[in-house]
């Protein structure tokens, strides 16, 4: 079962009669929990999820604010943004030139720009929030058993708790929120940062925790390719005494995501079971080899 491109296409026309934009010969390139749509003329324009518009204005914002910074981030067009459409805040960007995945040592130069810049006055990002979201992905999981929903309920009730008396660790800076490889993007000008929906104020070690647990628990990232991103950075996460809660909330993000899309994808429902069942210790230690979805 896929996602209808309907609604979006509805969606994008009024958007971008609101915003100026042409939305003729329109292509989807990825549609998701956010769907993301090529327009003629270098323009990218992104749909979020209704009830997002806090986050979708934050975004545009930080992007135009690393662009001052000079960060190597994709950047958002010069339009008043975003836009409301249907209830579905949209916001518009300048379309990426070819470009290939990143690379372990692209999100670690990327992360040491972004964290050594000094905290903006004027973007009120935030605290960051590891569990934003997980209610509403774990009440959506209708493919999984009453059971072990409720685990994942308990689960959640106790790394919030933990998260709340966290072991102190470096200085507190802007944070991506969502740093892996997924959100770095490699033109011939080099890497560039993307996707700024979890951008806020908190401990780097969330930002770190993201590469580590490819390590630890998917075994998606080799123990070289880690080592080089400890040693750019220069601290190892995985030795601070809170990494096991960043690596257990970053565990039930990964899961409920997963689990979330099952409802309305039949073949994502065994990845997202064997991801319950990992957590659960239904399939042996760590690290377990998670396949990606979406």
């Amino acid at each position: 079962m896929t996602r209808s491109a309907r609604p979006d296409r509805a969606v994008l026309e009024r958007a971008c009669a609101a915003a100026g934009f042409d939305p003729a010969g329109a292509e989807p390139i990825r549609l998701a929990e956010n769907a993301i749509w090529r327009l003629t003329g270098g323009v990218v324009a992104r749909i979020a999820r209704p009830g997002q518009e806090t986050s979708a204005n934050r975004e545009v914002r930080v992007a135009r604010w690393l662009e001052r910074s000079n960060v190597p981030a994709v950047r958002a067009l010069g339009v008043e943004q975003p836009v409301t459409a249907a209830g579905h805040p949209v916001t518009f960007w300048r379309e990426l030139p070819q470009h290939e995945n990143g690379s372990v040592a692209d999100v670690v130069g990327l992360l040491k720009l972004l964290h050594a810049l000094p905290k903006p006055d004027d973007l009120n990002l935030g605290a960051l929030d590891p569990f934003v979201r997980v209610t509403e992905r774990i009440d959506a999981a209708t493919t999984l058993h009453d059971d072990d929903r409720q685990w994942l309920r308990d689960r959640l009730y106790d790394l919030k708790g933990r998260w709340a008396d966290r072991p102190t660790g470096l200085p507190e800076c802007v944070v991506h929120g969502d740093a892996w490889v997924g959100n770095v993007v490699v033109t011939d000008e080099g890497p560039l940062l993307i996707d700024f929906e979890r951008v806020s104020l908190g401990p780097p070690e969330w930002d770190l925790a993201s590469t580590a647990v490819k390590l630890t628990t998917t075994g998606s990232v080799s123990r070289a390719e880690y080592t080089e991103f400890c040693a750019a950075y220069g601290t190892d996460v995985t030795e601070w005494d809170g990494y096991e809660l960043l690596s257990g909330a970053r565990q039930l993000r990964m899961t409920t995501y997963a689990a979330q899309h099952a409802a309305t994808h039949d073949e994502w429902r065994p990845e997202a079971q064997y991801r319950v069942d990992c957590l659960r210790g239904r399939a042996g230690p760590p690290p377990w080899q998670w396949k990606g979805i979406m």
